[in-house]
């Protein structure tokens, strides 16, 4: 058999090659809200809103000092002796007021020295203009936190930046908080088993609204310093064998079972 450019092998259209017995799946449509049941409050989602606002620009801030501080920090180390000596021991905020109430003389500039002294007070003052930024930012969020859920901004460890995230977070998917354990997986402290053999553990959970996260952490960590109960149940825990931050962990999945009440109590009263 003979090969000419007539019987050449044709690429039929992506239309024709499809079989006909197989569709594409299509999304279910959602069926209409039955019209003797009340819709669900959309308070959270609403609410949260001014929330989002606040909290976001006071985010910034608070990072952008944590930045100063490290830098005061990597700084002093590399000062000249009389320098660093000056300012090596001192706590945060005795560092800060030292730092930028330091005395130099422009013309000396080029000594290595006054070039470290100018960088440090420099720093300095950042570090309270940002400081007060931050306490401006919080005394806008604060009433806006208690207008919208008091009990939260009332439990112990709960301050206006994290009640105003969690509340964000739990406003920007609303339909999704079925129960304690959706906020959990949708705040990253829900467990993630990782036993091995006789080995029965979990592990930390890497997903999740990273920054909803880190608000239970730093509720764990108050309670660890303040709460006798947490302080008990963290002695316990270290007495059979759990690390740190096993114990952390699982105060974060306990805090984030507490604080789902208080953030669903609010709609609750609503659709009551």
């Amino acid at each position: 058999m003979s090969w000419s450019r007539s019987t050449a092998l044709t690429v039929k259209p992506a239309a024709s090659r499809a079989s006909p017995t197989r569709s594409t799946p299509s999304k279910r449509p959602r069926p209409p809200w039955p019209a003797n049941v009340p819709a669900p409050p959309s308070s959270a989602t609403a609410a949260s809103k001014p929330c989002a606002t606040c909290g976001w620009p006071a985010a910034a801030p608070v990072d952008q000092r944590a930045d100063t501080q490290r830098q005061i920090k990597a700084l002093i180390v590399t000062a000249p002796d009389q320098l660093r000596a000056q300012l090596r021991g001192l706590a945060v905020k005795q560092l800060i007021a030292t730092c930028a109430s330091l005395q130099l003389d422009p013309a000396d500039a080029a000594a290595p020295a006054t070039a470290a002294t100018i960088a440090l007070r420099s720093l300095a003052r950042r570090h309270q203009q940002l400081s007060a930024e931050i306490t401006e930012l919080d005394e806008l969020l604060e009433p806006l936190v208690a207008a919208i859920n008091p009990g939260l901004l009332a439990a112990h460890g709960v301050g206006p930046d994290v009640a105003g995230q969690l509340l964000v977070t739990a406003g920007e998917n609303h339909d999704r908080l079925t129960s304690e354990a959706g906020f959990a997986m949708l705040c990253g402290v829900a467990p993630i088993p990782a036993s091995s053999g006789r080995t029965n553990r979990h592990r930390l959970n890497r997903g999740g609204d990273r920054q909803a996260n880190a608000a239970l952490y730093r509720v764990v960590l108050v309670r660890l310093r303040w709460d006798p109960r947490t302080r008990a149940y963290a002695e316990q825990r270290i007495k059979e064998g759990l690390s740190k931050k096993e114990i952390i962990r699982c105060l974060k999945r306990y805090v984030a079972r507490e604080l789902y009440q208080l953030i669903t109590s609010k709609d609750l009263e609503l659709a009551a």
